[in-house]
């Protein structure tokens, strides 16, 4: 028996060894593109081996005054626009999640069963009827154009209140009998309970909005206010595409939402283990 499941733990220990070679490979692949040069790149295989003579870091030099200094401009942008985002996004989904998850009152179920429902709608039928709001309300080409229509998120509001079902409700009882108001108990109580909700969902609302690609695109007009998803879609165009910068500006793309996770990735865990299960 004992024999028997080593040799299980070792093939799974190789399965899952195949599987994240199989997962890193592309960006392996993309940061040894982007060392060499477009005519290295196409006029020939492209090489997988770091090769001295062909390769340097000259493309995350020049990435940075490219067009007077764009990429930064698009890298800010979309720094900013994920910030606000998921700020805005977590404290108002939390708040809802938490009210249908902690109270009891008349159309709970079919309020929730509503938000259930909009996570089902693509965005492609919702996207005239947004554009037409956001015009009415004169915020094109802006970052309220882009937030304000998704910060409600309700993915976030699903998983709040399957984690607020959860919580006990004697920590609620207890701070009403000794005077606490129903915002101080949300604030003081339950949102430091919720500490690892929080933290699955400032990566997983934050990764949402850093790949956010169709509305900035229908949104944003002026270059100066792309993002990094538009911006760099826009360096492909029929008659040429800066693929030096494309390779090296996907790479430092990465970094964010890389350095969110690592600092997160223990409260992901856990967040997403107890948000699945509790309820």
């Amino acid at each position: 028996m004992k024999a028997k499941r080593t040799v299980a733990t070792l093939i799974l220990l190789i399965l899952f060894i195949v599987i994240g070679i199989i997962m890193i490979f592309p960006i392996y692949y993309l940061f040894m593109g982007s060392l060499q040069k477009s005519d290295t790149l196409f006029g020939s295989a492209m090489k997988l081996v770091y090769d001295s003579g062909i390769m340097d870091f000259n493309n995350y030099v020049s990435i940075f005054t490219y067009k007077g200094g764009i990429y930064l401009s698009w890298y800010k942008n979309s720094v900013l626009i994920a910030i606000l985002f998921t700020v805005v996004s977590l404290f108002l989904s939390s708040m809802v999640g938490y009210g249908l998850g902690a109270y009891e009152f008349r159309f709970k179920n079919i309020i929730f069963v509503m938000v259930m429902l909009v996570m089902m709608i693509p965005l492609e039928i919702l996207m005239l009827p947004l554009y037409k709001l956001i015009i009415s309300f004169g915020i094109i080409d802006s970052y309220r154009g882009v937030i304000l229509p998704f910060m409600v998120a309700p993915v976030a509001i699903f998983f709040f209140r399957q984690y607020v079902s959860g919580i006990s409700k004697e920590f609620m009882e207890a701070a009403r009998i000794d005077g606490c108001t129903e915002y101080g108990i949300f604030f003081k109580i339950i949102s430091p309970v919720m500490k690892p909700a929080y933290g699955a969902m400032t990566i997983l609302l934050a990764m949402q909005q850093w790949n956010s690609f169709m509305w900035p695109l229908i949104v944003l007009r002026s270059n100066e206010h792309f993002t990094l998803t538009i911006g760099i879609a826009s360096l492909i165009s029929p008659y040429s595409a800066n693929y030096e910068v494309m390779y090296s500006g996907c790479i430092l793309a990465i970094l964010p939402i890389l350095i969110l996770f690592v600092f997160n990735q223990r409260y992901f865990i856990s967040g997403l283990t107890a948000g699945g299960v509790k309820g």
